[in-house]
């Protein structure tokens, strides 16, 4: 398959398939006669995992690791699980994060009387010592 039709079956973009070959995390593909790339079915499961990957929130470096290691079926499955465990814990602290920020998001937002921006608490929270930002 060309290039475009493995961007458009994983709902990726070219230049983002371009990108993925260049760092190593698909292998080169085949080329045609004119020098096109032709991709197989190995580059549109590897490109599939790397792209649920990805949106599971893995970094580059994880799913590079997660492929060599997947590469090698015969290997215990321990150094994924660890790779997995880091990332949800590292999730798991940004959710802690962002659940601290919506509480005093909502504190703010509750002390909002909608009179003028003069008095407006929100600006007041957001700016430096309280002066007019």
């Amino acid at each position: 398959m060309t290039i475009g039709s493995l961007a458009e079956s994983t709902q990726t973009r070219v230049e983002t398939v371009r990108w993925y070959e260049k760092v190593g995390l698909l292998p080169p593909p085949a080329r045609s006669s004119g020098n096109y790339r032709l991709y197989g079915p190995e580059h549109l499961r590897r490109l599939s995992f790397i792209r649920r990957g990805r949106a599971l929130g893995f970094t580059v470096e994880q799913i590079r690791d997660l492929l060599a290691l997947a590469d090698d079926r015969d290997r215990s499955c321990g150094e994924v699980d660890t790779i997995a465990r880091a990332h949800l814990a590292d999730v798991e602290r940004k959710l802690a994060d962002l659940t601290r920020l919506a509480s005093e998001l909502r504190e703010v937002i509750g002390q909002c009387g909608c009179g003028s921006v003069a008095d407006c608490r929100i600006i007041e929270a957001l700016s430096p010592l309280g002066e007019p930002a």
